[in-house]
């Protein structure tokens, strides 16, 4: 099917607001809705994109942002974008400009037409162009498709669903991914696959987008590296499944979070331990630790980085997690088989999750602050209160450089301080520092400090005098009251420096 079929469909209403005859002519492989900015390695050559300009916001950056939306999609070999209405009451000129730049034709959705009643439509024009082809199964039979149906009312996990929709496709590779990477579900024949080549590998073969209410870091992806290995209809079918799963799961997911919350919330007030002991329970974690709190500034990218994390069971609220790490919990929902393996990778948490986060990064708006921070482990409930004051100290020594911090790895005074709110550094600063201000004296105090108060390696590196040395640490001495032969004053000046 082409783009001009779809433009001439009454039902869906759609109106192209810039295309040439020959670019809508090309065939159409499949299609994908997405609101990610930049969704490059999701598409695949061939796919129409269904965006609802979630990510479009008016302002100085609009034109850089949605050129390089509309260049990923460009670079992907996508065949057209079609840009929902709804949103923002109308397609903003910047796109219909970037679109015409990078002759990607663009088409406008109505308010009124569902983009799922555009993908059906896609899916259906296929289907008749594929039934007439007798040696391949077009669509999932109707066993099949009852018994999916059955599943999912019983209440049936990911890997079961995902295997029975694949079985009559003899022994397909098929996975169900997360846009940051996570293995979902897979089947039999599919090996396992890293995260970090995960996010990569669903540019190639054929990638479906589950549509369902998600962040971007966990929107699911229905993915099968041969392209050439299952009809669209059928994978179009299976994605449909995951969609009616992940919306009748979407009341539990919103359960366990207000749990978190709450025991978040128990934890911050350092509540009696019989109410910490009942929220532990209901938010599905042991009476009885290992545990440790961590925090994050996204509270969405925090949940996905934990789904990540074998021999971990947690629960999240709105920026934080509490986090069981005792012998059972590799016996969780996604955890790990072996429980002992489990529990001795939880040594090095802060590093798995430091390995983890850039994936959340790479499905981040640009310019998000994502960062996390890692409390101590904690062998009963009562140091909860600790862990979280930890975990709170640490996400704000965190920064652009080094996006997870664990509170273990604060082993250096300037790393201390860099967890000290910004303001009480400048306060401090300033304060101990006294008038020295940015001159000669606090040039010659900082090199003095750096040289172990040695007045000769001093001079040499000023090419002063050692008398003239002597002078300014004398004044440096007067002006901040501070005797730099006393260990302590040293660090108060040092640490004032570092403030």
């Amino acid at each position: 099917m082409h783009v001009l079929d779809l433009l001439q469909s009454d039902n869906l209403g759609l109106t192209l607001l810039w295309g040439e005859q020959s670019l809508l002519g090309q065939e159409v492989s499949g299609v994908t809705a997405t609101d990610l900015e930049d969704p490059g390695r999701f598409l695949g050559p061939g796919e129409l994109v269904l965006s609802g300009l979630v990510w479009w916001r008016p302002g100085a950056s609009a034109a850089a942002r949605t050129d390089r939306f509309v260049a990923a999609l460009a670079d992907a070999g996508a065949r057209a974008l079609l840009a929902g209405e709804e949103t923002h009451g109308g397609v903003p000129e910047e796109l219909v400009a970037a679109c015409r730049a990078h002759r990607m034709p663009l088409v406008a959705v109505p308010a009124r037409t569902s983009f799922r009643a555009v993908t059906e439509a896609v899916y259906l024009r296929q289907w008749g162009d594929l039934s007439r082809r007798p040696t391949r199964h077009f669509a999932l039979p109707e066993n099949v498709r009852s018994e999916l149906s059955r599943l999912l009312e019983g209440g049936a996990g990911p890997a079961e669903l995902l295997d029975r929709a694949c079985a009559h496709l003899g022994r397909l590779p098929c996975y169900l991914l997360t846009a940051s990477g996570r293995t979902v579900a897979r089947t039999a024949s599919a090996p396992a696959v890293p995260a970090q080549r995960a996010a990569s590998a669903a540019k190639g073969g054929v990638s479906l987008g589950v549509e369902a209410e998600s962040s971007p870091y966990d929107a699911w992806l229905l993915h099968v590296p041969d392209a050439d290995a299952a009809p669209p209809r059928v994978l179009h079918e299976i994605a449909e499944v995951f969609a009616q799963y992940r919306d009748g799961t979407a009341r539990r997911v919103a359960a366990r979070r207000d749990a978190g919350r709450d025991l978040l919330a128990l934890v911050a007030a350092e509540a009696e331990p019989d109410l910490l002991a009942a929220a532990l329970q209901t938010a599905g974690l042991p009476a009885g630790g290992p545990y440790r709190v961590v925090t994050a500034t996204d509270g969405d990218a925090l949940a996905e980085a934990l789904g990540h994390l074998e021999g971990v069971r947690w629960a999240a609220g709105p920026g934080g997690a509490v986090l069981y790490e005792g012998p059972d919990a590799a016996d969780a929902e996604g955890g790990a088989a072996d429980a002992a393996a489990g529990a001795a990778a939880t040594a090095d948490l802060a590093d798995r999750l430091r390995t983890v986060w850039p994936l959340l990064q790479a499905c981040a708006e640009p310019g998000a602050d994502l960062r996390l921070g890692v409390g101590a482990r904690t062998a009963s409930a009562e140091g909860l209160r600790a862990s979280l004051c930890q975990a709170r100290f640490a996400l704000t020594a965190a920064d652009e450089t080094v996006a997870v911090r664990g509170v273990e790895q604060l082993d250096t005074l300037a790393e201390l301080l860099s967890g000290v709110p910004p303001e009480v550094r400048g306060v401090f600063g300033t304060r101990t520092l006294g008038s020295l201000g940015d001159g000669m004296l606090r040039e010659t105090l900082e090199v003095f400090l750096a040289n172990n108060c040695s007045w000769t390696r001093t001079a040499e590196a000023l090419h002063l005098h050692v008398n003239t040395v002597h002078y300014r640490i004398e004044r440096v001495e007067a002006l901040t009251g501070r005797d730099l032969s006393r260990l302590d004053h040293k660090l108060d000046l040092y640490a004032a420096l570092r403030c």
